[in-house]
């Protein structure tokens, strides 16, 4: 039999920085990315614009099934319209948040994952990654930071992009982010018992970036020995 390609699995909770660490190793290995929460944003976005109740989960569901995605480079295209920038709205993170919690969603969506990994390997990040998708994951690593430097992140970015937000309003959203993504039914959001943490409060991108690869070295080197 063939072995299966090698995954990286990069999980952990909002503005970790754990996206741009997934999507720099992965250039680094020569692997394939995928950012999961992208899905639960197209999802999020279709029921937005269609009005749907973020509490239906079979008309959430039934959304999540009938999406007609492509990634294209960096770009991500629903029913060939480039929606890259939609997707990163605050009122689109929010929704995505809210339907992540349905199992139904949640299922409809375990396939178009696991269909990503291909040779000669895949980064994988996102929520539940290394504990419901990739559960053989080669190598999973947990990211988190303090909440009071994930909001400040997260300030900066909207304000360079010439949003009005408060700090403080931000805490309490990345609070009850949490909350969902860590006590929901399906797939919370929790650390996989062999995941590697990785605190990425004081530290640099180079740095973490630098920590994943060097991890994954170690593993497939002692893996050939």
């Amino acid at each position: 039999m063939t072995a299966a390609p090698p995954v990286i699995a990069i999980d952990g909770p909002a503005a970790t920085g754990k996206g741009t660490v997934a999507k720099a190793v992965a250039q680094m290995l020569g692997f394939h990315y995928l950012e999961s929460g992208s899905l639960y944003r197209l999802v999020g976005l279709v029921a937005l614009r269609k009005s749907l109740s973020l509490s239906d989960e079979a008309a959430l569901a039934a959304a999540a099934a009938a999406l007609n995605v492509a990634f294209v480079g960096d770009a991500v295209r629903l029913d060939g319209e480039d929606v890259t920038a939609a997707l990163r709205g605050e009122a689109v993170g929010t929704a995505a948040s809210r339907v992540a919690v349905f199992p139904g969603v949640r299922t409809a969506l375990v396939s178009r994952q696991r269909a990503c990994r291909m040779p000669p390997g895949l980064v994988a990040e996102g929520r539940d990654m290394g504990t419901v998708i990739f559960p053989d994951a080669v190598l999973k690593v947990y990211v988190t930071a303090s909440v009071e430097e994930r909001a400040k992140r997260r300030y900066n970015q909207l304000i360079e992009k010439g949003n009005s937000v408060t700090l403080q309003s931000l805490l309490r959203d990345i609070r009850e982010r949490d909350a969902r993504d860590s006590t929901r039914a399906a797939a919370p959001l929790r650390r996989a018992a062999d995941a590697i943490e990785l605190d990425t409060t004081n530290a640099t991108i180079d740095a973490a970036i630098a920590f994943v690869v060097e991890q994954y070295r170690a593993r497939t080197a002692a893996e050939q020995r």
